[in-house]
Parts: structure tokens; sequence; C-alpha cells
């Protein structure tokens, strides 16, 4: 099987990025945007989905970490679209739930060519951890779900640290992804979708 991989490369005047992803890989990250939280939660990404994945991102970080996390995020998902090509044989759809410590995180995703996004958290959630302002979470979300191309619903019914909340989301994502882009046995050859097109 030919191995199903991304690169995506993004330039502006406030970042550049290059985003590589091998969706059938074992979860070997090299991450590096100058966020340390923010590489924390893509090296969960890669290692929870056994995506081989590989960032590289120069942001405007003097200003603030904002487009540095919007752009790589926006890059991610372009790179996901492109390593998932034609989705013939997958399973499509994915969820996982994931405990850590206090905190429960829930993600559904549905891999349908049509974006959207539903996600809530616990309110009053403490507003930093590190230099990664905690209301880039949802806008991560959006950013990977808009160049993906993905349904995908994000649910953390209760938690109270914000460490465990953030990464509990980024973990059960992985999973959901994983589970969603894998081949199906049973449906090899077949686009699992009534409308013919995915």
């Amino acid at each position: 099987m030919t191995p199903r991989i991304g690169r995506v490369e993004r330039t502006t005047k406030e970042t550049t990025v290059l985003v590589e992803i091998n969706l059938d890989g074992t979860g070997r990250t090299d991450i590096s945007t100058g966020v340390g939280f923010y590489d924390h939660m893509l090296d969960q990404l890669g290692r929870h989905g056994l995506f081989d994945l590989t960032v590289k991102t120069e942001g405007d970080l003097h200003i603030d970490t904002h487009h540095t996390i919007e752009d790589t995020a926006l890059a991610l998902g372009a790179a996901f679209k492109q390593a998932l090509g034609d989705k013939v044989g997958i399973y499509r759809f994915g969820n996982c739930t994931v405990p850590l410590d206090e905190s429960l995180a829930q993600v559904t995703v549905d891999l349908s060519g049509r974006p959207y996004l539903v996600h809530t958290e616990p309110e009053g959630m403490a507003p930093m951890i590190g230099t990664y302002d905690v209301t880039m979470t949802r806008h991560i979300l959006e950013s990977f779900v808009a160049q993906a191309q993905i349904a995908l619903h994000v649910h953390v019914p209760y938690g109270r640290n914000a460490h465990h909340i953030v990464e509990a989301q980024f973990k059960a994502l992985a999973r959901a992804l994983r589970y969603a882009a894998e081949f199906d046995p049973r449906a090899a050859g077949i686009l699992p979708s009534t409308k013919g097109a995915l």
C-alpha cells in the first residue's frame, strides 16, 4: 500500500509553515512552532493518531502567538485533506472518548467533505497555558476543519485543569481521526457515501 502523505508549505507576511503528514505512519513527530504547549498538543495528535507528523513554523511571535497557531492549523488541515486522497475504502466516521484525570473529552468526526464544527468546553478555564491562549483551541479546530473539509464535534462535559481539558481534546481528536481514516477491510474499493462523492 502506498503511504498516504500530505505536504503543505504556506508563506505569508506573518508566518512560514511547513506541514507533512503520513496517515499510515507509526506516530513519529518532529514539531517546532515556537509555542511550547502547542508543540506538545501537535505531538499528541501525531502520536495518538499514529500519524508521522512534521510541523515547522516560524511566525511573528514578537506580536503574539495567534498567527503562528492559526496558520499552522490551516496548513495541517490542508495537508490532512491532501493525504486522505479519494477516501475510497476508509471508515469515514470515527469517535473517541478520552479521560485525562478529572477531564473528559468526546470527539466524533465525519470525513464528509463538508466543514462543520461543534465545540464545547467548561467555562471559567484558566486563560493561559504558558504562552498558549486557551481560546485558541476552538480557533485551531475551526481552521483545521475549514481546510480538511470535515465535520467535527468536540465536547468536554467536565474538567478543571486547563492543561488537561485541552490535552484530552487533542488526544481524542487524534484517535477519532485515526479511526475514520483507516481502511475498512470489508469495504475495499468502495467510497463510503450513497452520494457517490465525499
